[in-house]
Parts: structure tokens; sequence; C-alpha cells
């Protein structure tokens, strides 16, 4: 008689799979993190795969402005295994995006490893931000996209998990965005995103953080990885062996944002760096002393606070440049504060980054680009 299909992963208490290959998963979870909506910003649940029964959340300011909305997609972390739009760490952020950010957030559900492995969560976010422009040339669709989303000026911002499709979105979409026309992503806000590798960095065999060590970060990969694929496979390490070339890839602006106390921090130092060796526009931002998913799990703090002005400036600093390109013949980086055009939304001084703003108690921002004309990227 054969044994009884005992636990062989186990995240958290969450998420366990058997020696069967079963999966359970807790229907009753016990959140450290109390969801914070004073209903103050209207929100609301719409499909947008009916294969997958996969849904996402629409968020829009109480008092929207004369002027139509951005759209930032929110892609939610969770090591490609946990997390939901509903969760309340999730639900409370996308709240505050929209609140502080004045823009029309999109929160998309995906398929969830062991049960969907990778590229599942890639290809469900893709048809997220297809949906959209479905919903941009229908003669009738959601009434809120209809009626007040900017499809001239939509960004993808990804935590941690997300943050890793967001750069594959960005690859995949590549710069302009030719085939989501009419919808024109601007720009990548990536936080910490979920990257690894074959070969250990510094920051990962350090101390654990809080609510993350280097064992869950390795068991999330065994988990939603191809089986019988490596830590060097595209979708893991963005410079493998196997990994696409990026010098040729046209890229729109990325915002790469870590703590400084996360494991994954000397991965993405390490991203934004190569990407700017290659050329590409990318802003690297470093919060000291904190660690990871500080904008999830406390959006209402300091440095969360710090961090929303930073994505502020860099979705309006894209938004006027483009703005200004129309209408001057001037080659213009748009991650070149020098280059920047002055507005009453984005002064010299406002724009300038690495100032005492978001850099309070030892917060380290770095702002790199590459000069426009000597780019890959040009338009």
């Amino acid at each position: 008689m054969g044994s009884l299909p005992h636990i062989v992963e186990d995240c958290l208490g969450v998420l366990q799979l058997y020696s069967d290959g079963s999966v359970c998963r807790s229907a009753h979870i016990d959140f450290p993190i109390a969801a914070v909506d004073d209903g103050s910003v209207p929100w609301k649940d719409s499909l947008y795969d009916e294969t997958h029964h996969l849904h996402l959340r629409l968020y829009k300011p109480a008092a929207p402005p004369a002027k139509l909305l951005p759209v930032l997609y929110f892609i939610h972390g969770g090591g490609f295994c946990l997390g939901s739009r509903t969760w309340p760490n999730c639900h409370t952020c996308c709240l505050r995006l929209a609140a502080e950010l004045g823009a029309l957030v999109v929160a998309p559900d995906y398929r969830l490893a062991p049960e969907h492995r990778l590229p599942a969560a890639v290809e469900d976010v893709l048809r997220a931000v297809q949906w959209l422009q479905a919903q941009a040339v229908a003669e009738s669709g959601d009434a809120w996209v209809r009626e007040e989303a900017d499809f001239d000026r939509v960004f993808i911002m990804g935590d941690s998990s997300g943050g890793n499709i967001a750069h594959q979105l960005a690859v995949r979409i590549g710069s302009g965005s030719v085939e989501l026309s009419p919808v024109r992503v601007r720009g990548f806000v990536l936080l910490a995103p979920f990257f690894g590798g074959s070969l250990r960095t510094r920051s990962e065999e350090g101390p654990p953080e809080s609510y993350l060590s280097l064992e869950l970060l390795d068991r999330f990969w065994r988990l939603c990885l191809p089986i019988g694929d490596t830590m060097d496979h595209p979708l893991v390490n963005p410079f493998g062996p196997a990994s696409p070339n990026l010098k040729s890839v046209r890229l729109d602006p990325i915002l790469a944002v870590v703590g400084g106390e996360e494991l994954m921090k000397d991965r993405v130092e390490d991203y934004a760096r190569r990407l700017k060796e290659l050329g590409k526009k990318i802003q690297y931002v470093e919060f000291g002393g904190k660690q990871h998913g500080f904008l999830m799990n406390d959006p209402f703090s300091k440095e969360a606070k710090e961090l929303l002005q930073v994505i502020k400036k860099f979705m309006r600093r894209l938004t006027h440049i483009e703005q200004y390109r129309a209408s001057s013949s001037r080659s213009v980086d748009p991650m070149d504060t020098n280059s920047a055009p002055c507005s009453d939304d984005l002064s010299n001084e406002d724009s300038k980054e690495g100032s005492e703003e978001g850099t309070e108690e030892g917060d380290k921002i770095v702002d790199e680009a590459a000069n426009d004309e000597n780019t890959s990227d040009d338009d």
C-alpha cells in the first residue's frame, strides 16, 4: 500500500504542494495588514479574460480633473505563486496610487503557479493590457475607461514578481507600443523586480528580511519555473546566457526602485547598470534602510509618500516631454532633467532628481540616462 501524499513545498502556509502534485491554497489567510478603504476612491471589478475567468480591478480618483486621466497598470507580486487584486495590501496600495497620482489604476489578476507555471502570468497580464486596447476601439465598453482614460498616457508598474512581468512586457511591447495602438505605453515602473540567476549576489547571501528569505525566494522559483528549467531561464535572469540581447531592443523609459535592505537589491542595481550601459533610458532609485514591499505593505509611510512623488515626477516628465517633442524639432531625452521643458506641473526645481526631497535619512537616488542622440532608442 502506497504512502499518503505529504507536503513537499510550503509557502507561508498559504500555498502547499503535495507529493502527488496536488495543491492546497488556504481559504482563510490571516493578513498582518488590514485594508484601508474610506470610500473616497471609487473602484469596481471587470472580467478581462473569459477563458481563464480572470478579473481586473479599476480605481479612479474621487474628483477627477477636467482632463482625461493617465492609466496606470499595477501588477501585484507574490513570487508568481501568491497574491491577488483582492488582497488588502494590494487593494490599499491601489487606492493610494489612484488618489495620489490622479490616475485610473488597473490592477489585473493573473494565473498563479504551480498550477500555472511561467509564462502564464506574463501572457495573462499582456491580455489585460490588450483589454484596454479593445476598450479604446470598441463602440461601447466600460464607461470609466471610455469616458475618463487617456489612452495616450499609459504606464505599467509592477511590484516584485509584478516588476518582473513589467520588464517582460517592456521587452515584448517595445518602444512606442505600436501593436497596442491607440494605446501608448509611455514608461514602466519596476518596484524591486523579482529576478534571479544561477550565481548568488552579495545581498541575497545577506541576512533575511522580516517577510522574505532566500529559502522562500528559491521555493518560489521551483514552483513557478517550467519543470526542468534553470535559474538562468530568460524569465528569471534578464541577462542570462539564453536571454535576448537587449542591446538591439527598443525600450521605453524605465524607473527601477529597490529598498537598501532588500535581498534583491544587488540584482536590481545590476539590472539598472546594465541597461544604462546598453544606452537605455533607466532611472535607478534606492531607498536606504527599507525592505521588500515597503510601498505595498505600508503605503502611508514617509518613504512611501516620497516614492509616490518620484513616480509622479517620472510620469509627468514623460508626458510633458512628449508634448514638447510634438511642438518642437529639438531632440529631448525623457530622462534628462536638463532638457526637460518647464511647466506648472514640472518645473526645473520640481524635476531635479537627487535632491533632498525623497532622499532623506540616507536614501539614495541615482538618475542616470543616456544622451538621446547616442542611444538605440531614438524616436
